[in-house]
């Protein structure tokens, strides 16, 4: 089995050409309104979900500093990706590695254009809120100590380079697609692919002073949960706008991605509880976070049972990422974007090889449905995520070292906080 797909790899990388993600068609007034309010959704996510969960779990001194980064990667991507992201991702090309620059600056795209039953510019900005979140995740692993100007041209770099070749292959009909991977709503394009490009770059800055030596106490764990509430609401956008149709599916993947997310938080929680005695708010947003992530590339295609594994798993995974393998291996992933995304996103992608049903969307079968092939594609997907992931991330961060004074704030400017010696603000007034 497994040469059998190798060879179908390789067939396709030297002879396939990639297809458009969607053929013209009728516009429909209940998808569009549908696919409309997802794009809202995920585009709540990265400036209020994200910027609070992350903002609340970063030190008092760095607050505004690491909400402050958020908003620019949001910002950053958005113009990057109608300037010639979404080009890369998804315009017409023969290569199965990377698109074209035939929609520079959205040429040949208006408001009469249609993907499937919806308008083009509307597919455009609901993939835009991907690519937006997508390198604000990575923030979470080098919070309190990156240069915000390094930060700004890492950004535009990664979205180039990294993410816009990743979700061509998934999406934009690259070698992944062609292969028959499956990535309902981005398992290997956003956690696996920002998980570990934040990894890379965390090792690269090296630790925080003081890391394993003083506390680093959250700023607000009330500002984390909250985030994390807002993450969990956008979530439906994410997840069940993939579908691009107010339909079945779309509502299947509603109904799972909040039901792993509650069991993976109770997961946590309860796991924490039995193993440090503390059932904390923190353990448990985190939890339902990572139950969010590895539904996330499942979501379209597995039924309520499977989602109760998922996300009670996917809690205890998240747990051991973030509480045990960081501390055994000494690395500083200053909020856990590799422990939770990474992680986490891993497990989704290949439980959808396990557990995706064709009773869901027809042609997806997994392990469990009579297709042990999926596993092995999904596995394919994910290490070839991984790779790529790495190796173009390091480059990126060479690249921004080069183009820049330097990654990493110095020493006096970590030490005093990030608001105030970079910013000129606080977050809070301490006496």
């Amino acid at each position: 089995m497994g040469l059998k797909y190798c060879l179908m790899i390789i067939s396709l990388l030297l002879t396939g050409t990639t297809a458009c993600l969607a053929a013209d068609g009728t516009i429909d007034s209940g998808d569009t309104a549908w696919v409309t309010m997802s794009t809202a959704l995920v585009m709540m996510m990265t400036p209020a979900g994200l910027a609070l969960f992350y903002g609340g779990m970063s030190r008092y001194k760095n607050l505004l500093n690491t909400i402050a980064m958020t908003f620019a990667a949001y910002c950053l991507a958005s113009l990057v990706w109608v300037g010639w992201g979404y080009s890369l991702a998804f315009g017409e090309s023969s290569s199965l590695f990377i698109g074209s620059l035939g929609h520079f600056m959205l040429n040949g795209i208006d408001a009469a254009s249609v993907s499937g039953t919806i308008p083009t510019l509307i597919f455009v900005m609901f993939q835009m809120t991907f690519a937006c979140i997508s390198v604000a995740i990575i923030l979470g692993s080098v919070v309190d100590r990156m240069k915000f100007s390094a930060w700004i041209v890492f950004s535009i770099l990664w979205i180039t380079f990294v993410y816009a070749p990743v979700c061509n292959w998934v999406w934009g009909g690259g070698w992944m697609h062609s292969m028959g991977a499956l990535d309902f709503a981005g398992g290997n394009v956003v956690h696996i692919n920002a998980g570990v490009s934040g990894l890379v770059l965390a090792l690269v800055l090296g630790k925080r002073n003081g890391y394993g030596k003083e506390p680093m106490i959250p700023s607000s764990v009330a500002f984390t949960a909250l985030g994390a509430a807002l993450l969990w609401f956008g979530w439906f956008g994410f997840n069940a706008g993939s579908e691009l149709a107010a339909d079945g599916v779309a509502a299947s993947a509603f109904l799972v991605t909040n039901t792993a997310a509650a069991s993976a938080g109770l997961a946590w929680l309860f796991l924490e509880w039995k193993l440090s005695q503390k059932p904390t708010l923190l353990g448990m947003a985190s939890g339902a976070i990572a139950g969010l992530v590895a539904i996330t590339p499942a979501a379209g295609f597995v039924t309520l049972p499977y989602s109760l594994v998922i996300g009670t798993l996917s809690g205890a995974i998240g747990y051991f990422g973030v509480v045990v393998l960081k501390k055994k291996l000494g690395y500083d992933d200053s909020l856990d974007a590799f422990g939770i995304h990474g992680l986490c996103g891993m497990w989704g992608a290949l439980a959808t090889g396990l557990f995706a049903s064709p009773a869901v969307t027809e042609g997806a079968a997994g392990l469990f449905y009579g297709n042990p092939g999926q596993v092995w594609i999904q596995l394919v997907s994910i290490l070839a995520t991984i790779a790529f992931s790495a190796a173009a991330t390091l480059a990126v961060v060479y690249v921004t070292r080069f183009l820049t004074s330097g990654l990493r704030v110095d020493a006096q400017e970590e030490q005093a906080g990030l608001d105030n010696a970079l910013h000129g603000e606080r977050g809070f007034e301490i006496e």
